[in-house]
């Protein structure tokens, strides 16, 4: 009998081990900001076969992915990616918002209880403490007992805050200006690592101060519109926005070494420092799976500055390319092919620049925010005497004063109704809801569903405000997000490495999906207020 047992026991312990081994020993998740679907396949022609090719080639492509909530910002994506659900449950409900307790705005990641590490600014007090639930990599550290590392990364700092949870080892982001250097905070530990100093130490930032031309030839970037045009916002200190850029001459005016996160330079700063924390951190060395998530920030920045049909974004998208090759030889070399699992996805897409659309006789155009404000308090004053019932209008949501609306007498659900029907007669405004509406009906689908997900009862507005399609409120030139339309909910998403299929889908998916797939393919718990379902049909 004892025999058998010993029998037993040792099958089940190869069997766990079998069952350990199949994980992948590293999974990376990369955000690309401002990404919209049709970048994979506008600018196809130019990539070059190890970057987005190979990921597309030998990985699985859902085409028909899609954000499933309002709004369509960087925090609520990067989040929402992680978490897999919504600004509903896991409350970043934008990057910045008014906080109804506190009567103040407050910033995603912003932590007054935290100092910043590696640099003496009082602006880098960061953690996740807003998010309120947990991501696959903080369920991954659970599972593993925290004996798998996760570590984040980007040139934004919620971008490297928000994916990587609570629980992380590290988060690391680009602090400008005139260090250059990446940081971090007290929430995560108390100085830098030796390998992060080192690598501040080298002036590898510096090294990026220099002209920004196009990669090849500007004629044969027939994926976007010309160099010169009315559409796109440019740099101080030169006078139109056309390659090159002498981004050393230019710095001075443009924030110092900040002017790398608006250049494709600042991408490839974040893939130096994520092959260096690859190599530093022993990532992937193991049988116990570590989590590395990276987010390119520069792709958002130069989006706003030139606009989705720039040349700019062109060069951008091709130099990325480059980066992700030289990114994924790495992970080969040091985990090893076919040890490794990755990701690749966008916090939202972002619009073609409204001006533009109006040569091409499409509807679209520009708020005028002062404008409706003055419409707007005229009503406020008229219909119940004061402007101080509304606290805060952001995030086209309006905040109302619900201590003066009960002192005044009046029914909070009535004046919600009145404000709506108000700003429904507003030029450019498409739809208005009440919060009472958001909280007492349910909505299947359309753009009433996308508002539901993205509302928070405790932290969004009284009044919710949806745009024409193609308003913004933003500058004439540049492109910006936010919205519910296809243009900011159709991001890529490509699976690749081990566990992962080859083929692609047009079966709609959702941005919630990727967290539950991930922890399906590792065999942990879900995160724990994910909404989305394991897309099993692309794992092996």
């Amino acid at each position: 009998m004892k025999y058998v047992i010993a029998f037993l026991f040792t099958l089940i312990c190869n069997v766990s081990i079998v069952a350990q081994q199949d994980k992948p020993k590293l999974v990376v998740g990369i955000v690309v900001d401002q990404m919209r679907y049709d970048y994979l396949t506008r600018f196809y022609n130019k990539y070059g076969d190890g970057g987005f090719k190979r990921i597309m080639a030998e990985g699985f492509n859902c085409k028909n992915n899609h954000f499933n909530y309002i709004p369509t910002y960087t925090g609520p994506g990067h989040a929402s990616v992680f978490t897999g659900t919504t600004p509903k449950y896991h409350g970043i409900i934008a990057n910045n918002w008014y906080d109804k307790a506190l009567k103040t705005m407050v910033y995603c990641a912003g932590d007054s209880s935290v100092v910043a590490v590696g640099t003496s600014s009082d602006k880098e007090r960061m953690s996740p403490h807003r998010m309120k639930t947990t991501t696959f990599a903080d369920e991954n550290r659970l599972f593993t007992q925290m004996k798998g590392k996760s570590i984040g990364i980007s040139i934004k700092d919620r971008g490297a805050i928000l994916p990587v949870g609570h629980s992380a080892n590290a988060a690391y982001w680009f602090r400008g200006k005139n260090e250059g250097s990446f940081v971090s905070s007290t929430f995560y530990m108390q100085q830098l690592p030796k390998w992060v100093e080192n690598f501040n130490a080298s002036n590898k930032a510096k090294s990026y101060l220099k002209e920004w031309n196009t990669l090849y030839d500007i004629a044969t970037y027939t994926e976007s519109g010309t160099d010169l045009n009315d559409f796109e916002g440019g740099f101080q200190g030169k006078e139109t926005a056309t390659f090159p850029y002498n981004l050393k001459k230019l710095a001075k005016q443009n924030g110092g070494l900040d002017i790398l996160k608006v250049s494709p330079f600042g991408n490839s700063i974040v893939a130096d420092f994520a092959i260096a924390a690859i190599k530093a951190e022993a990532l992937g060395k193991d049988d116990v799976t570590d989590v590395l998530t990276v987010s390119f920030s520069s792709t958002d920045y130069i989006g706003h500055n030139f606009g989705v049909n720039s040349k700019e974004i062109e060069d951008t998208y091709i130099r990325l390319d480059k980066d992700l090759e030289r990114f994924l030889k790495v992970l080969d070399t040091e985990v090893g092919v076919g040890e490794y699992t990755l990701f690749l996805t966008a916090d939202h897409g972002a619009i073609e620049v409204p001006a533009y659309l109006k040569t091409a006789k499409i509807p679209a155009g520009y708020i005028e925010r002062a404008a409706r404000k003055e419409q707007f308090n005229t009503f406020l004053m008229e219909t119940f005497g004061t402007v101080d019932i509304v606290e805060n209008i952001s995030n086209n949501q309006i905040f109302l004063n619900r201590a003066m609306v009960a002192a005044l007498g009046l029914n909070l659900e009535a004046v919600q109704k009145q404000i709506a029907q108000e700003q429904l007669t507003y030029k450019h405004i498409d739809k208005v809801y009440t919060a009472t509406t958001m909280s007492t009906v349910y909505f299947k689908d359309g753009i009433e569903s996308l508002l539901q997900k993205g509302y928070h009862q405790k932290r969004s507005g009284d009044v919710l405000l949806v745009d024409d399609p193609s308003y913004i409120a933003y500058w004439e030139t540049g492109s910006t997000h936010g919205s519910g339309l296809n243009y900011d909910t159709h991001v890529p998403l490509l699976f690749f490495g081990k566990g992962i299929k080859k083929g692609h889908t047009y079966k709609k998916t959702e941005i919630t999906d990727i967290a539950p797939t991930i922890t399906a393919l590792l065999g942990i718990g879900f995160p724990n207020f994910a909404i989305g379902q394991p897309l099993d049909y692309i794992l092996e």
